[in-house]
């Protein structure tokens, strides 16, 4: 299993993409980056083989937090922009 040692964290990746300002249909269309995508699959990985250190279940307690919060606000982008 590789290591997968994120150069930029998901955490990061969404405060710099809401930086930028974007538009409704922006955030509605935001994906994480492949890297960042590759992290979370061998985090999860770690976690379902029992292999997971205090570290990596942090961040990957972190990651499910950001997740959540993009959700909501991709359904607030959606409502938004179904309101116009």
């Amino acid at each position: 299993m590789n290591d997968y040692s994120p150069v930029i964290t998901i955490q990061d990746e969404v405060m710099t993409f809401l930086l930028s300002s974007p538009t409704p249909e922006a955030i509605i269309a935001f994906h994480a980056s492949d890297m960042a995508q590759a992290r979370l699959q061998y985090l999860l990985d770690a976690n379902r083989n029992g292999v997971l250190t205090d570290e990596k279940r942090a961040e990957l307690d972190e990651a499910s937090q950001i997740n959540h919060f993009v959700m909501l606000l991709k359904a607030k982008a959606h409502h938004q922009v179904n309101a116009k």
